[in-house]
């Protein structure tokens, strides 16, 4: 696909929401694992300074949750993590459809060129 800073902001838009459905997935399986420390995925302040920037590429971060953690030091919230995976699982799929539409307009575009 052509370079475009929507593109690249979309493919990082991807990236990053793939990494934090991975760290969602990640911190269900370790709901009930003593000391473990959710993980939270950040990207969306850079991604937005990037694109301002004229950019569109950032790398996503991973970090440990400071919310409040239970008597065995675990500190993943089920209910956190379920909205977070929705919120997620939807921001991912309009970011898909989005990268879907540029790809089709391009082909479109070259189609017609070339008539």
């Amino acid at each position: 696909m052509l370079e475009s800073v929507t593109s690249s902001a979309l493919i990082s838009a991807l990236d990053g929401l793939a990494l934090r459905q991975r760290s969602i997935a990640e911190n269900i399986a370790n709901v009930n694992t003593p000391g473990y420390q959710a993980k939270r995925v950040q990207f969306e302040d850079e991604l937005r300074s990037a694109v301002s920037a004229g950019s569109g590429a950032v790398t996503p971060t991973v970090e440990r949750s400071l919310e409040p953690t239970r008597i065995n030091g675990n500190n993943v919230n089920l209910d956190t993590e379920t909205l977070s995976n929705i919120d997620t699982v939807l921001r991912f799929q309009f970011a898909s459809q989005a990268i879907g539409g540029q790809s089709a307009s391009i082909t479109k575009a070259i189609g017609q060129a070339s008539a």
